[in-house]
């Protein structure tokens, strides 16, 4: 028993490691600070009312009026019942934002290495060089959490598998069946695919060493236990994943009934993404140097280059203090690749990379076809644009591929296989399988590769020109001598970040040189290369994101504050939106949503047909369609530059009776007819909406009185209440968004039918006398979801327990 527990220290040792390893990076949490992140404080201004909404409550609401005129929350962070696989997240993520996801990142990748049976020494320094990768690391600096958090779990993933296949059936299924649902939880499905594309490419190699070892057998018994475990997996998380699917098909990942953009222009037609905001970020074929050089196209899109810069001199010389000239350098355009915005460079270090070289010559077998292929497989990817061929194919015939767009970011495959093959050099170097003589060739070979590239890097510089796509701007804005400064910058960023990488191969070559000539043990090359990736990897992560970017929890919690024009509009009490459009509110898109029902918002997955109304009209200032939306308020500049808020008398209100409804051929005609639509008097609906037609053949004309009305009486984010008097038997237009997948209406308690008009707003027939009406939204996809998640929560109970009882029973 003794030694059984004794077994364990070096692993808990490890794991306390991490957690101040963690908390060492990422410091100023110790201090009650936190981090400022810009898409978290997007976030924060979106989902305030749903928030709001449930304190004030106790319930959730799964529909916020807060932004883009109303939307689901699905991708808002909705917490859903019974989705027990996040409770267990929670207390994964223990240590404070974003410390917790960095411990994410090493747990994850130490447990892939136990299941490989690697050494916890290896095992801890693997975790130290993915975890400090430094495209992980800028995503928690920019508040891409989601997105770390499903990278984070993808090594988990890939230990259950790598377990299953390793005939340890019973904890290979629970691992893969616990880690793939934590996977999904984290709700980022872009990232998700890119580990099914990776788990894709395992699965061929080792079917193919299965085939050769005649174990086909057993491979499809793994095969067939990994399946059900995938299956349980995403019933844990049905909920989420029935609302996003269902909500997808609304979303702008879902086909468009458009055929003409809002220029006029034809409009390809797609089930997903257009291929241009598809491939909007890709990375450039010679941009991906800047794997093993960290500043090769310049770093990020703007970089500090001091005082002792060009940059610098260049202000000096206009007459700028020293001050004034310090704040541009920080500003510099150092970047000079393709892509719009680079946070920083992608860099996986000059250590691992050189490892990852040399475990090319050693390693063999199965585990290193995989990993290579998966790297090369994400760099090629990668590119996009810049490999049309390639990218094309898996658009039009790869399933999915075309919902997700900045393929840039399917090398977080290629961040997570490179340290993987990296570390499988030492587990070479360390063992008997090669001789001596084999491991020298083999790091020969290694350091004239890495190194030798290197070398032609720092001699080759005149090969490029050091010119960005943006430079004509810097052009124009500044002149000639400017730009000259910028790209003797440029140029000297490359310089030492070359001659930095060269020195930190030569030393990550001389330390595993003078192990093989047993100079070194395993543990002080271990020390030293930890040391190595750690100074490299850390120093280039302090660039991006180190404690300036750390701020109060108040500025964080509560980052938006109220102009004088917020602060008047707030005190109308009554349901409307606004439309800001001044340049000087501040705050960025998803300030007015924090506030208000907003017109605009920032989100990546916008119900379709309201972007296509932005785009056709809301941006355009169309005040026929602010009108029918109820904007009643537009923030403006005035004449001082301030933002003022103006009132817009001609708002249609919260609904209203028309007096026609007209039917059109298409959805193109149906968004055109919005142009020039009186909507107070006339509602629109497509030819093809049976619903409609019914009620078009009933009634036709309508005719509204004087006294006709129809008042809001009560409204919250997922309910609202009407009371309506009319004469007649009449039609009334909401000033609220159609989504036919949730919102219910109800006459005086009883159901009744409505449907869509005006291209997103809801309509229905009204009999004559007082009414009260009601809408509310009730999901059936979250009740059916809780449903099965309560119970796949159940079966893998019984499962581990079950499990647990079966490999003890067993020992």
């Amino acid at each position: 028993m003794q030694a059984s527990l004794k077994r364990f220290i070096p692993h808990v040792l490890v794991i306390l490691g991490f957690v101040i390893v963690s908390l060492a990076y990422f410091n100023p949490v110790l201090k009650g600070k936190e981090i400022f992140q810009s898409d978290i404080k997007h976030y924060i201004g979106m989902s305030k009312q749903q928030k709001d909404f449930k304190v004030a409550t106790g319930e959730e609401t799964y529909w916020t009026n807060s932004a883009f005129g109303g939307m689901p929350t699905y991708q808002l962070g909705a917490r859903y019942p019974h989705n027990y696989i996040k409770k267990l997240d929670s207390v994964l993520r223990f240590l404070p934002r974003p410390a917790d996801y960095l411990f994410l990142y090493f747990i994850g990748f130490y447990i892939l290495f136990m299941a490989l049976k690697v050494d916890y020494k290896i095992a801890a320094l693997g975790a130290l060089a993915f975890g400090f990768s430094t495209y992980l690391i800028i995503i928690l600096g920019v508040g891409h959490n989601s997105k770390a958090h499903a990278i984070a779990y993808m090594p988990m993933v890939l230990a259950g598998i790598v377990l299953t296949f390793r005939k340890q059936y019973i904890f290979g299924f629970l691992l893969t069946a616990i880690a793939m649902a934590l996977e999904i939880g984290a709700n980022h499905f872009q990232m998700t695919y890119y580990l099914m594309l990776l788990v894709i490419v395992l699965g061929i190699a080792y079917l193919v060493d299965a085939y050769q070892k005649q174990q086909l057998p057993h491979y499809f018994k793994s095969v067939g236990i990994l399946v059900v475990a995938v299956i349980l997996s995403v019933g844990l998380n049905a909920t989420n994943i029935m609302a996003t699917q269902e909500y997808v098909k609304e979303s702008t990942r879902g086909q468009s009934e458009l055929t003409i953009n809002a220029d006029g222009s034809p409009k390809v037609a797609t089930s997903g993404l257009d291929k241009d905001y598809i491939t909007e970020y890709s990375y450039g074929i010679t941009e991906s140097l800047n794997l093993f050089i960290p500043r090769f196209m310049g770093g990020g899109t703007y970089e500090d280059v001091g005082k002792n810069s060009e940059t610098y001199d260049f202000f000096v010389g206009l007459g700028a203090s020293p001050i004034q000239a310090l704040n541009e350098a920080k500003q510099t355009p150092t970047y000079w690749g393709d892509q719009p915005i680079v946070e920083a460079p992608a860099y996986i270090g000059a250590v691992v990379l050189f490892l990852f070289v040399l475990a090319l010559f050693l390693v063999k077998g199965r585990l290193k076809w995989w990993l290579v292929g998966g790297a090369i497989l994400s760099l090629l990817l990668s590119w996009g644009k810049n490999l049309n061929f390639l990218t094309d194919f898996f658009i039009d015939y790869v399933p999915l591929y075309d919902k997700f767009r900045a393929v840039s970011s399917i090398q977080v495959l290629l961040e997570l296989c490179i340290p993987i093959l990296a570390m499988f050099a030492l587990v070479r170097l360390f063992n008997d399988f090669q001789k001596d003589e084999e491991k020298l060739k083999a790091l020969k070979f290694a350091t004239l590769i890495t190194g030798g590239l290197a070398l032609l890097i720092l001699v080759g510089r005149a090969m490029f020109d050091f010119e960005g796509a943006r430079d004509p701007l810097w052009l124009q804005r500044y002149g000639l001598d400017y730009l000259t400064a910028v790209r003797e910058d440029r140029q000297a960023f490359y310089s030492a970040d070359t001659i930095r990488t060269l020195i930190l191969v030569l030393l990550s070559a001389g330390v595993i040189y003078f192990f093989l000539k047993k100079k070194l043990s395993e543990k002080l090359v271990v020390l030293a290369l930890g040391v190595l990736i750690v100074f490299d990897l850390v120093g280039v992560d302090r660039r991006y994101v180190n404690n300036e970017n750390f701020v109060s929890s108040i500025q964080v919690q509560k980052p938006y504050r109220a102009n004088p024009a917020d602060t008047e509009i707030l005190k109308d009490k009554s349901h409307y939106r606004v439309f800001d459009i001044s340049s000087s509110s501040g705050g960025g898109p998803a300030k007015a949503a924090y506030f208000h029902n907003s017109l605009t918002g920032y989100h990546a997955a916008k119900l379709g047909r309201y972007n296509e109304l932005l785009d056709f009209h809301i941006y355009r200032n169309n005040l026929n369609v602010l009108n029918m939306l109820n904007t009643k308020y537009i923030i403006a500049d005035d004449e001082q530059g301030r933002p003022f808020p103006y009132v817009n008398e001609d708002a249609n209100g919260n609904a209203w009776f028309v007096e026609n409804l007209e039917s059109v051929e298409s959805a193109n005609d149906e968004i055109q007819r919005l142009d020039s639509l009186d909507t107070k008097r006339v509602a629109i609906f497509p030819v093809s909406d049976r619903f409609m037609l019914r009620t078009m053949k009933t009634r036709h004309f309508f005719d509204v009185d004087s006294l006709a009305s129809i008042e809001l009486k009560e409204f919250k984010p997922n309910y609202l209440k009407y009371e309506s008097n009319n004469t007649n038997d009449g039609f009334a237009v909401f000033s609220e968004i159609y989504y036919g997948n949730g919102w219910n209406a109800y006459i005086d308690g009883e159901f009744a039918p409505h449907d869509r008009v005006n291209y997103v707003l809801r309509g229905m027939p009204i009999p004559r006398g007082n009414h009260t009406i009601e809408f509310k939204f009730e999901p059936e996809v979250v009740q059916k979801g809780s449903s099965i998640a309560l119970g796949s929560s159940i079966a893998l109970l019984l499962l581990l327990i079950g499990g647990l009882y079966w490999e003890l029973k067993k020992r």
